[in-house]
């Protein structure tokens, strides 16, 4: 069995407003179709992953317990 390359960080979550993957950069028709894509087709999508994950909103969809506590002792962060 041969090793598919993939862009895959197991942060499997999409930014609403980009459609991207905040993870990896791909949309999730991209995500469901990687398998099926040739290698030249998974690399022309892996060539343009940096500069979409650039365009992503790298916020926390919910708050995290982390900054939940700063926020209750009156932290900015």
């Amino acid at each position: 069995m041969t090793a598919i390359e993939s862009p895959c960080i197991l942060v499997c979550s999409i930014d609403m407003k980009t459609g991207y993957c905040f993870g990896c950069g791909r949309t999730s028709t991209e995500i469901g179709a990687w398998l099926a894509m040739t290698p030249q087709q998974r690399r022309e999508v892996m060539s343009q992953l940096p500069a979409r994950l650039e365009t992503v909103e790298r916020r926390p969809r919910r708050e995290t317990r982390r900054a939940r506590m700063a926020r209750e002792r009156g932290e900015n962060d």
